[in-house]
Formats: structure tokens, sequence, C-alpha cells
């Protein structure tokens, strides 16, 4: 299969999730009915993104482009991709770098996130059928000739034991941080409440931590934060508000809250759902500095870094953990 013949089915595929379809709405449901923090809100906004920021003919002709990918592969390799769950369709981009460098693939789905992605590989195949035995799914992934696995820390030991020995990439546990100067205004923090609460806040690319200059007001980014106040009628989340929040009362430690999400002085880049944690400083270059090479973080939301607001929305060329999948797959 050609290249072109790989981005005309994308594109495909882009029209695909853009109009209205029964099925593929069922399957939407079916997502949220499987795994409750895929609310259809969250489902559909993953969607839109993949649909605008990676399947437009531009944009994949400009990425194919940059890689000098060849019309065809003339010696594929099977990638064994090992998916993540914690937002819909999160382990999409990985798909598609082995998808368009022509790669046979071998899906291992998150049980929390398997219904969007095989009803995706499914509705492809249904076009061309001659994918069916270069996307497969498996339980266990064995007899690859190379590996992209993300998990936890903890998972990343075994994935490191099963797949050091072949080419691969192993992602761990990462998160976001935003780095306030005090001069942000009313809609730079609403766009900072996105990248904070979208998803339930469960994604790599979430922010979990702020710094702030001393003497920071709190008050407008808690106002801010109100747009999301609905999230406590979900009874996931307003079980870790409640739990969290008796956790710091418990523990006789300063808090703020808005009723719907809870801001704590910690200076660990990880915060729970429902929580944000923030540290601040007295020279914002020494933050940054200190930053440098710190393998938790995923990307830093702020001015001069990425924008307020797009945290949430990659583009094909912004890759987890900055390792540039597209130049590992080219040179198997």
């Amino acid at each position: 299969m050609t290249l072109q013949t790989r981005i005309e089915i994308l594109l495909r595929l882009r029209e695909f999730f853009l109009k209205p379809n029964l099925e593929w709405q069922a399957c939407k449901e079916r997502a949220y009915r499987e795994n409750p923090w895929f609310i259809p809100e969250f489902v559909e906004l993953s969607v839109q993104n993949i649909a605008e920021k990676f399947l437009t003919e531009q944009a994949l002709t400009n990425w194919t482009r940059h890689y000098a990918i060849s019309s065809s592969n003339s010696a594929p390799k099977n990638i064994g991709l090992v998916m993540a769950g914690n937002i819909p369709l999160v382990g999409f981009h990985d798909f598609l770098c082995c998808f368009i460098t022509g790669h046979k693939i071998t899906i291992k789905a998150s049980s929390k996130d398997a219904v969007l992605i095989k009803f995706i590989v499914a509705e492809i195949i249904s076009w061309y059928p001659e994918l069916a035995d270069q996307i497969l799914f498996a339980e266990n992934l064995k007899g690859c000739d190379a590996y992209i696995a993300t998990g936890s820390n903890n998972t990343s030991r075994y994935f490191e034991y099963y797949f050091g020995k072949y080419p691969h990439i192993i992602r761990k546990n990462r998160t976001s941080i935003a780095i306030l100067d005090g001069t942000e205004n009313t809609i730079e923090l609403g766009a900072l409440a996105d990248d904070i609460q979208l998803y339930f806040g469960l994604g790599c690319r979430n922010i979990t931590k702020i710094y702030v200059p001393e003497n920071y007001d709190f008050l407008p980014l808690l106002n801010a934060l109100r747009k999301y106040e609905h999230y406590i009628d979900f009874h996931k989340y307003k079980h870790n508000y409640d739990y969290h929040l008796a956790i710091l009362i418990m523990s006789n430690r300063y808090y703020m809250n808005n009723d719907s999400i809870i801001l704590t002085e910690n200076i660990a880049a990880y915060s729970p759902v429902s929580q944000v944690n923030y540290e601040k400083y007295a020279d914002i270059q020494q933050v940054l500095d200190g930053l440098k090479g710190n393998e938790e973080i995923q990307c830093i939301v702020g001015h001069g870094q990425i924008p307020f607001g797009e945290a949430q929305s990659p583009g094909l060329f912004d890759y987890a953990d900055g390792i540039d999948t597209m130049r590992f797959l080219t040179g198997l």
C-alpha cells in the first residue's frame, strides 16, 4: 500500500469522525458505559482534536514530507503497541505513526480504552480488507520486531524486562505544570482551567501543579475554575474531591477551594484528581532552570511556553516524552 493510499484512508477516517453515524455514536456511548471516566463530552473532544490536528491533508502531507517517508515500505516491521487508557484514544497517535510509515501493527489495547480503537480499526479494514493481516489485536505481544509501550513507572519495569532486547520506546508516568507570573488575564485563566480540568485531569498533558509568584492572588484562578464546577455532580470525581479534602482537613493543612477543586501548597509535581498543587517562587528563571531535564514533566504552560489552553491539543509533532516516534519507526 502506497503512502498516498494511507493518507487517503486517514482523510476518509477524518470524514467518518465528523459526519453523523449511528454505529459510531453507539460505539462512543458504549465506551462511556465501560469506562465512566470517558464522559461523552471528552470522547467528542478527543475525536475532534484528532480530526482537526492529525487528520487534515495539509498536516499529514507536511508531517510525512518532514521525514521523507517513501511511497512504500519495502521492509515493514511488526510493531507491538501497548496503549494507555487514561483518556479517550490516547494511543491513537502511536497507531497513526505506525500506520503512516507502512509497518504492520499488533495492538494490546488498554482494558480502559479498547472500544474506540477496535471500532476504528474494524472500520478501516471494512474499507480496505487487505489490511486485515496488517493491523491486529492481541492480549500478549510476542514475536514483534519492535515495541512502543506506554504505562506507569511500575509497568515500565516489566516492559523493560520483556521488550528491552528489542528496539523500543517505553514511556513512564508524566504530568504537566504551569508557570504563572501574575499578569494573566481572565481569558488566559479560563484557558488554564481547561488545561487543568479537561478529561478530569487524568492526562499526562493536564496541569497538576502551578508555580506562582509570592503574594499571588488566587481568587481570579479559583473563579476561572468554576467553569468546571459541574464536575462535582459526577460521583467518581466527587468521591475524589471529598476524600482529598478530608485528608487536608484532618492533617490541618492549609488549602483553598471553590467547592469543586482544591488548591494546596505542595512541591510534588503530581496531584490527585480534583486537586492542584502550587509552589511559590521568587525568581522565575530559577524555576525554569530547575525544570530542565526533569523527566516527570510532559509540557510546560505559561507565557513564553505552551500557550494557555493548548496543552490538550497536541499536533502531529508533539511526541509523548519528547521521543520522536516517527524517527524511531523510520530508522528500524
